[in-house]
């Protein structure tokens, strides 16, 4: 006869089903909305809702609600080596705006998992109360079961465990070699400012880093699946650590004027606001050739969330003497600032052979716009053409 146990909601219950509600939600805002038009979005989107699963299946495990659901019992195995390669896909798009060659092959253990793991979804209750008290109450007696069909057909699910750790190594060890290797290409030190996507997959990596090194010491140290609970909890700190980075990157909302003064080219202050400064010829000369090094070399630029106090800090002056030198030396406001060097490096991917499959919106946020539509207006006011167009007569005058 099959036996149930008292509920347990303690502090690691707690933790992973907080964990699942939050990473349901985070998964679904980054595949809906303007959000999901990103792939480097959608992969993120489509792994969190990968490890909401597994969470869940840990959690209902954790707490014995899986007595009473045993329909659910290993139904998290499905995305078992889903995970990693969907992590690496979220880095390497985030930094490269595209998958990466052969992308298809990753997923091939994915695949045939998936359908191994029918052979035990499929399984009358009996044989999958057995295999849940085999994981978590190996005390507990086993009752009769006699299986709809052989339960493993690929003889690897004994190996799950090392299946999925050597998984997660290998594609974490992917996505930092990706992140090191994009702030290398940019001449960028690996933990100082960088624009928005590499500071992103640079993070994201950097939270998940343990992960790999957890497993493995859970697996080795308790029976079966009985300290999964750990890895849940510290999923869940990924992912509430995860959605702060979120919110961290999303403060260039604050700063409407960026895509409101891109799009409609403000008018530049008159020079006499700045007669009484006391910025010198001089000194506006220094601060001008500082300001021209700093774009060409760091481009902070591609920064979505670059602003003038943001920019003046860089070079060790004011917003109020920054604004007067690129109104008085450059006859433009910051806005127009920003949206020239854009649309410059725009220009540059858009006639590059080896970008010719970023799609416009992709080129939009590589260069630091947050909203397609405030780079279509930038891009047209200052090229009198669509990026398309352009796109369009570089490739005819190439052929």
């Amino acid at each position: 006869m099959m036996q149930t146990l008292p509920i347990r909601l303690d502090l690691f219950a707690f933790l992973i089903f907080l964990g699942v509600a939050q990473g349901w939600f985070l998964g679904v805002f980054f595949l809906t909305g303007q959000r999901r038009k990103s792939l480097a979005n959608r992969c993120f989107g489509f792994y969190l809702l990968s490890v909401s699963a597994i969470m869940l299946e840990i959690g209902l495990e954790y707490s014995n609600y899986m007595f009473r659901m045993l329909a659910l019992v290993d139904y998290g195995e499905l995305f078992n080596f889903a995970l990693a390669p969907l992590f690496y896909f979220f880095v390497y798009a985030k930094l490269n705006s595209r998958l990466p060659r052969r992308w298809a092959w990753h997923l091939v253990p994915a695949a045939i998992w998936s359908v191994n793991a029918i052979t035990w979804i499929v399984q009358p209750a009996e044989f999958k109360y057995n295999s849940y008290i085999n994981a978590f109450y190996p005390e507990l007696p086993f009752v009769h079961a006699e299986p709809y069909m052989h339960d493993d057909f690929t003889g690897l699910r004994d190996y799950i465990n090392e299946l999925t750790l050597l998984s997660c190594l290998i594609y974490t060890v992917l996505a930092l070699l990706e992140v090191r290797k994009a702030f290398k290409q940019a001449n960028l030190p690996l933990f100082g400012k960088a624009p928005a996507s590499m500071v992103m997959a640079r993070n994201v990596s950097a939270l998940v880093i343990f992960f790999p090194v957890l497993i493995g010491i859970v697996k080795a140290t308790y029976h079966e699946d009985m300290g999964d609970h750990f890895l849940a909890a510290y999923l869940t700190l990924t992912i509430y650590a995860t959605s702060l980075l979120v919110m961290q990157g999303s403060s260039a909302l604050q700063d409407k004027e960026i895509s409101v003064d891109e799009s409609s080219s403000t008018s530049v202050e008159p020079k006499k606001k700045y007669e009484k400064s006391a910025l010198s010829e001089e000194l506006e000369e220094t601060l001008l050739l500082k300001l021209n090094r700093l774009m060409e070399s760091e481009k902070p630029f591609l920064e979505s969330d670059l602003s003038l106090p943001k920019l003046a800090q860089r070079l060790n002056t004011t917003p109020h003497y920054l604004s007067q030198i690129l109104n008085d030396r450059l006859a433009q406001s910051f806005f127009d600032l920003l949206a020239s060097y854009r649309v410059r490096e725009a220009q540059q991917l858009l006639q590059d052979p080896a970008t010719t499959n970023l799609k416009i919106d992709e080129i939009a946020e590589r260069v630091g716009y947050n909203s397609p539509s405030a780079f279509h207006t930038a891009f047209k006011r200052i090229t009198n053409l669509t990026p398309a167009q352009y796109r369009s007569k570089v490739l005819e005058q190439k052929a």
